[in-house]
């Protein structure tokens, strides 16, 4: 028998009860060919039943067709055919999660939780500072990830919730008016903390005093970002996500991005995607080799804690 292909979205019942009138064949008739109750032929015919594998495969075996996809597709159109529209907040929430970790947010209480899909949309567009979801999330800064976690032209979309979840930080926090002369007197005070891993908790004061907020939020998974240096208004921001649990990637990442706010460098968008395109092949853009440097200097005299650790 050749293949068929409905019309219309008629019960498979239709179907069947015209193969029984064609061979002159009862229900009954089928059930026992078959081997199955006639109480599911009844319910089959009827629309009742849904058409299982084994049914499909049952059905044409019986009429002869050897076509159980066939029995299965008749099934599956006239269900679809008569199921409810999906709601249209499915299609919404589908894209909401696509663009934004609105799950992650919700996790770490970035943004709080709520069943109402208008609700989340707005959350979301105040937590990124964006008037509607089509907007792109985007300000200046500098950051150092690791080697290949980006392959757009932009950040990932956990990258810009952390830097977002920092910008938030910052703005709370509090610090004296900017000072580059101060910030850089700051770094004798760092540098005598480097032999001293309990004293980190000095950092942010010492900071503060020249001007600068440092805060740290806590790393996503997948985010592969270490810190980041941007400026609210006259103001600079260090963010460090301590993804590593190691005393000198700390200092390391810190001195990175204090060099950052030195030379400005986050005042500018910096294209992220050819920053990390290029560290995979060796090479980096001068504002990145300059930080490096001057982060490995920072170091080079206190080699002996260089394995140390926060445990």
């Amino acid at each position: 028998m050749a293949a068929r292909v409905p019309a219309e979205t008629f019960s498979p019942g239709e179907f069947i009860r015209d193969e029984l009138e064609a061979r002159g064949w009862t229900q009954a008739d089928l059930a026992q060919i078959m081997g199955r109750p006639l109480r599911l032929v009844n319910e089959l015919i009827a629309g009742k039943k849904q058409i299982t594998p084994d049914t499909a495969r049952g059905l044409a075996m019986a009429f002869g067709d050897d076509d159980p996809l066939y029995w299965m597709n008749l099934d599956s159109a006239y269900r679809l055919a008569n199921s409810q529209p999906a709601d249209e907040t499915v299609a919404r929430r589908s894209k909401l999660y696509s663009r934004f970790p609105v799950r992650e947010l919700m996790k770490r209480n970035w943004i709080e939780h709520s069943d109402n899909l208008d609700v989340v949309e707005h959350r979301v567009c105040r937590f990124y500072r964006i008037k509607n979801l089509e907007e792109r999330p985007e300000f200046a800064h500098a950051a150092k990830a690791t080697q290949g976690a980006v392959e757009y032209d932009e950040r990932n979309e956990l990258q810009w919730a952390w830097l977002y979840r920092a910008k938030e930080l910052a703005e709370a926090a509090y610090s004296s008016p900017y000072s580059e002369a101060n910030l850089k007197k700051s770094l004798a005070k760092l540098r005598a903390l480097l032999i001293a891993p309990e004293e980190l908790r000095q950092v942010p004061t010492i900071l503060a005093e020249a001007g600068v907020r440092f805060v740290i939020v806590e790393f996503l998974p997948g985010a592969k970002i270490d810190g980041a240096a941007f400026w609210l208004n006259d103001t600079p921001v260090i963010a460090l996500s301590i993804r590593f649990d190691r005393v000198n990637n700390f200092w390391f990442v810190l001195r990175h991005e204090i060099e950052h706010i030195l030379n400005r460098d986050s005042q500018v968008t910096i294209d992220v995607e050819l920053t990390e395109r290029l560290q995979s092949k060796g090479e980096l853009p001068p504002e990145e080799v300059r930080a490096n440097a001057a982060a490995a200097e920072f170091l080079i005299q206190n080699r002996n804690w260089i394995t140390s650790s926060f445990a």
